[in-house]
């Protein structure tokens, strides 16, 4: 799959990168699906335009698609108890859909603090960025987050906070995300 045009089965919503705008390309349209990492898809259209597939719709790309990318199961909030660790867990399934690196590995979660709340659960509180101010995916990304740790147990609230200071630079980045990318 990954390579190949792959023409969408049905309309589909996408998020066109790096603006964050939200289209509907119509059925039919050839994509060619660049990554799959966190769940989404990364696609390029026939114009070379790169657009995001949202998880739950990623069955537009096909059943040989979908056989080779099997959907990861989460855990349900109600199992198990809160672990500050299973936060670190979902964010490192958040993905830049530029860059095939995790926010955690790429430096861009500045902050992460889980508080008690009285009435039960937790509240968790993280800062991040984006690797450019005028990145139209830091609200996407944002959501992503707020989505996945919401989703896990004994987590009530989640805020997640877009921060520009300090400003990302390749220096936050890990050692693993330099691998990963060929920078070591």
């Amino acid at each position: 799959m990954r390579g190949l045009l792959t023409p969408l089965a049905r309309d589909c919503e996408v998020t066109m990168i790096p603006s964050g705008e939200r289209v509907t390309v119509p059925a039919g349209t050839e994509v060619r699906v660049l990554q799959t990492l966190g769940g989404n898809v990364t696609v390029q259209g026939d114009y070379g335009q790169l657009m995001r597939i949202d998880e739950k719709d990623a069955e537009v790309l096909g059943a040989d698609y979908l056989a080779q990318n099997p959907k990861a199961e989460e855990p349900k909030a109600t199992e198990g108890t809160f672990d500050e660790e299973r936060v670190w867990e979902q964010l490192r399934t958040v993905y830049d859909p530029e860059i095939p690196v995790n926010i955690v590995e790429l430096g861009l979660v500045y902050a992460c603090k889980a508080t008690p709340l009285p009435e039960g659960g937790h509240r968790v509180e993280i800062q991040m960025t984006v690797t450019a101010p005028g990145c139209g995916m830091g609200p996407v990304l944002v959501d992503d987050v707020r989505q996945k740790v919401t989703g896990l147990p004994g987590v009530k609230e989640a805020d997640v906070q877009l921060v520009w200071e300090p400003p990302w630079d390749q220096s936050r980045m890990s050692d693993v995300a330099r691998l990963q990318l060929g920078w070591m």
